[in-house]
């Protein structure tokens, strides 16, 4: 190796550390970072002699997850920044200048939110014009957004547009530090095997910036920029419309909802798709209704965690005589949904959600499609770890269902490999608030699903239903479903390996645990290995993911249970789920059986106290 400490010591702002691969890397940061925020922050470390933080964020890179790339805002190989951004993109041209000929005619699609980091200087919008800047100066055309858009508005302009790519620059519901890197394929699905791998190896071979990649303002001038916005809301809006089932009665619903955009993208497409759907605007959340990267009125920008961050969502709607509460991440791409009932507000669950949406699709579709005989085309989807409730209306309607590993990137896939043979994905969801009405955006989709839910909560309304009257209607059909999902945060990855490691070596020998809290474990799941004791080979369905963990037990009594690490942030999640067959009513025992399995499956499996875990604050 080479020895980069006498180019160190050359430079006034740098010393060698005595490690000669955190030397070269050191070198290399300082040498190519032209942000002189980021720089100085390695230098600060490098002054401090903080040799450890160094080796953190110079000595790693970051990999592809269930959502792009997404880290922490900063200086660094292993964190979200300039160069890191530059880097990623001049991989990612190389790997399409393979893939396509004709990518210096069908270009890309650049998209981003409203996240900014003032002391990494280091905004979504500039991060998307530095994209933009490595594609156009090898001479590919970019349509870059000239604002901030909604996530599904890139996978939809992909499409539209016969891109052969598209780059959306966000963290979605990610704390405030985090941004992120998603990058779609020419099919408007986000990329997976073996793409994503390809793409990590070409960024590995195009590390050095060229010179023209910094250029941020290249794409103020370059006539092979062009800017979809109004095209491509105009056609999202049109082709939302085809989801809209009920316009005369949505026009004259006496009922008002409050929609919360999370200080996000999200305000003026909701509002536009209200509009489109024949509905008075939704109410507004005045403090959350324009993009703040601060995020100042939520403990996290994240929907999903409920009534902790509806706070100001409720008292509006209680103020305004709303029943109805919408609230979509920063990003637009996940909905969640809040109903009064008894002078108490009750936040769905993604799980709980998708019963009500999977419900309505079918109910439109067969009002359109009256031939029994087309609902064999139709597919509804679900990620594993989301709940079966789809499953069961396909056993009776005699639609099908399939489920994919969690991540929307192979709901997206799915779709594209199903539509290929002429079938019709009807829905698909992940349970954490990501909900696909229709396909006409191979993603999760916050905008659709928000106007969607309005008019199922006119039809009901108009039938003298609630939401969740309605849910009880379809356990009644289907069979109760009961769900518990949550999480424990864990920093340190030895720990999380070690976790896993011991279900796999359980009481110091080779194989998996046999009970938890005296139930009997029936069957195991581990996608990481590729094992799957219920299948007769012994081998995973699903695709082997040896780059996460992830592990399901299937318990005697019928509940099926997940562990598994986030891709996206730094959690263990835990998903549970009880099913009872239809006419059952009574959920109560099954609530506590549910409750208490995945208590004792946390306290056994994973061992907060010891392993120093973070458990959820509700």
């Amino acid at each position: 190796m080479e020895d980069y400490g006498e180019d160190l010591n050359a430079n006034q702002h740098c010393r060698a550390t005595g490690d000669a691969t955190l030397d070269k890397a050191i070198y290399q940061w300082i040498t190519w970072d032209k942000n002189p925020r980021t720089r100085a922050q390695i230098e600060a470390l490098l002054g401090d002699g903080n040799l450890e933080e160094l080796r953190r964020r110079l000595c790693a890179r970051m990999a592809f997850g269930t959502a792009g790339l997404r880290a922490t805002v900063g200086a660094g190989f292993a964190l979200i920044n300039d160069l890191t951004i530059i880097q990623s993109t001049q991989g990612m041209y190389k790997y399409l200048d393979k893939c396509f000929p004709d990518v210096g005619t069908r270009g890309i699609v650049i998209g981003y939110d409203t996240r900014g980091q003032e002391a990494s200087g280091c905004s979504s919008q500039r991060l998307a014009k530095l994209t933009a800047a490595v594609m156009l100066c090898k001479d590919v055309p970019v349509y870059l957004f000239s604002t901030y858009v909604p996530t599904p508005f890139v996978p939809y302009a992909v499409k539209k547009l016969r891109a052969a790519a598209g780059v959306m620059i966000t963290a979605s519901h990610n704390p405030k530090e985090d941004n992120g890197y998603k990058v779609y394929w020419e099919n408007g699905a986000q990329i997976c095997a073996p793409h994503d791998k390809e793409v990590i190896r070409c960024i590995e071979e195009s590390l050095e910036p060229w010179a023209e990649s910094w250029n941020e303002n290249l794409s103020d001038s370059s006539p092979l920029r062009k800017d979809p916005l109004e095209d491509i809301s105009r056609c999202y809006m049109e082709e939302l419309a085809s989801l809209c089932f009920h316009r005369e009665l949505n026009s004259r619903t006496p009922l008002k909802f409050v929609h919360s955009a999370f200080h996000g993208v999200g305000h003026n497409y909701v509002q536009m798709a209200f509009r489109e759907f024949g509905f008075s605007p939704p109410i507004p959340v005045p403090e959350q209704m324009l993009p703040d990267p601060e995020f100042p009125t939520v403990s996290c920008p994240n929907p999903e965690e409920g009534e902790s961050v509806l706070d100001l969502s409720f008292r509006l709607a209680e103020n305004k005589g709303a029943r109805i509460v919408l609230a979509t991440d920063p990003d637009a791409d996940r909905l969640a949904v809040a109903e009064i009932c008894d002078n108490r507000w009750r936040v769905f669950t993604g799980n709980e959600l998708a019963a009500l949406l999977g419900w309505w699709m079918l109910l439109n579709w067969k009002d359109q499609h009256p031939d029994a005989a087309e609902t064999d085309k139709v597919y509804m989807l679900a990620t594993t770890v989301s709940s079966k409730v789809l499953q069961a209306f396909a056993q009776i309607e005699g639609f099908h269902f399939e489920e994919t590993l969690p991540g929307f990137k192979w709901i997206g896939n799915k779709i594209h490999e199903l539509e290929k043979k002429g079938k019709v994905v009807l829905f698909a969801f992940e349970e954490s608030i990501g909900f696909m009405c229709g396909s006409m955006v191979p993603d999760k989709d916050g905008v659709s699903a928000a106007v969607v839910v309005a008019e199922m909560v006119s039809y009901l309304n108009d039938k003298n239903l609630t939401l969740s009257q309605q849910l009880e209607n379809i356990y009644e059909i289907y069979g109760l479903h009961i769900s518990r999902t949550s999480y424990v945060i864990c920093y340190d990855s030895p720990t999380i390996k070690r976790i896993f490691s011991g279900l796999r070596n359980w009481g110091g020998k080779e194989g998996y645990p046999d009970s938890c809290g005296g139930y009997k474990i029936t069957h195991i799941r581990d996608v990481t290995t590729g094992y799957d004791s219920s299948q007769p080979n012994h081998k995973c369905v699903l695709p082997v993911m040896k780059s996460s963990q992830m592990v399901t037990f299937t318990f005697q009594n019928g509940l099926v249970a997940t562990l598994r690490t986030s891709g996206t942030e730094p959690k263990i999640k835990y998903y549970a789920e009880i099913r009872a067959p239809p006419g059952n009513r009574d959920g109560s025992s099954l609530k506590e059986e549910l409750l208490k399995v995945t208590g004792t499956l946390v306290e056994e499996f994973l061992e907060p106290d010891k392993n120093n875990l973070v458990r959820r604050s509700v």
